[in-house]
């Protein structure tokens, strides 16, 4: 019974992760392990403003916030478009900026023929 969809790292979104402190990292890990046994993270929300089927994984550390946006909706992989540290209540343009990039590159290779 092993389901698993891969994940695809899109653009610097593993090392930005990677940056997250070990809680926060840890954390983010176990709720990709969700998405890739196609269940929902424990605490998530849409971000349709990137693109149809991009969620956002909110993940609450101390007095600190961490986002992890992904798409889950091809069957093979899940896309992983960006991690940061959210530093204010709305999500900044520029990290919105980078995951719409991101999500436009998925889309770009799926249509190039990896379907």
């Amino acid at each position: 019974m092993n389901n698993e969809k891969p994940i695809e790292w899109m653009g610097g979104s593993l090392a930005a992760l990677l940056e997250f402190p070990e809680s926060a990292r840890r954390e983010a890990g176990y709720q990709l392990n969700r998405v890739q046994h196609d269940l929902d993270p424990e605490r998530w929300k849409p971000f349709k403003e990137v693109g149809a089927g991009v969620r956002e994984v909110i993940i609450s550390e101390e007095s600190n916030a961490f986002r992890v946006l992904y798409v889950a909706k091809f069957e093979e992989a899940v896309y992983v478009l960006h991690s940061f540290q959210k530093k204010t209540r709305k999500t900044s343009q520029h990290d919105k900026k980078i995951a719409t990039e991101r999500y436009q590159q998925v889309l770009a290779m799926r249509a190039a023929g990896r379907q």
